[in-house]
């Protein structure tokens, strides 16, 4: 369970990047940090990357299924979380780069929860569930279009998002070669199996061989008996 501390940093680091973006304030000392403000674009290499400050109200990379969703999608996302962090202790004797891939999409879906559970409320603008996302990473790779709508540029992410498509990735590349060599393991393990427990006939054989041998003497003694009667 050690790679949970993976999903941990990854959570800290999402939220580190969002309230930087964001911005925010401790009363406590005062102190008030006001970030971007909502639409501003900042050129990092040129035109191809940008940060970039929305909001997105719905799911992943700027999907808005509506607000009626909103809840169920909140909900939604913390019983995955919780199934997600059940299922990687499960699997705690399994490989690491199963393990890892769970790891990073924990970290994305709890870094994104937070958001949507807790940001309406710290931020004053929705109640418990309701909060919107923060993303900012703006890349500007090629046009297509998704679910009916087109883009220009790349949906604007975050830590989090970044983080749920590389767990997805490394669980993708890796799956189908443990599986493969899991095969060859179970297969060479019936192998041994077989050579080292002989089959009934095998017993039966050797038998037969002992019962050969056995006989061959009698008749040479037998043999030498006559000559050794004859001879006197």
């Amino acid at each position: 369970m050690k790679v949970i501390f993976l999903s941990l940093i990854i959570v800290l680091i999402d939220q580190i990047t969002k309230l930087f973006v964001k911005g925010f304030s401790i009363p406590l000392l005062n102190f008030n940090y006001d970030g971007m403000y909502y639409g501003q674009s900042i050129p990092i290499i040129n035109d191809f990357f940008r940060l970039t400050y929305i909001e997105n109200p719905g799911m992943a990379f700027g999907f808005d299924p509506g607000e009626n969703f909103k809840l169920a999608i909140s909900l939604f996302s913390l019983i995955a979380s919780v199934g997600l962090i059940f299922y990687l202790y499960m699997i705690r004797d399994k490989s690491l780069s199963l393990r890892i891939s769970i790891a990073f999409i924990i970290g994305g879906a709890i870094g994104n929860l937070i958001d949507r559970t807790f940001y309406g409320v710290l931020f004053g603008y929705a109640p418990l569930f309701y909060g919107r996302v923060v993303d900012f990473f703006d890349f500007d790779f090629f046009n297509f279009t998704i679910f009916g709508i087109s883009y220009d540029r790349w949906p604007i992410f975050n830590i989090a998002d970044a983080a749920v498509s590389i767990g997805v990735l490394i669980l993708i590349i890796f799956y189908k070669k443990e599986d493969h060599d899991e095969k060859i393991v179970n297969e060479n393990s019936i192998t041994d199996n077989n050579v080292d427990l002989p089959s009934d006939s095998g017993f039966e054989f050797i038998e037969q061989a002992l019962e050969n041998r056995s006989e061959s003497i009698n008749e040479q003694n037998n043999i030498g008996k006559e000559t050794s009667d004859k001879s006197s």
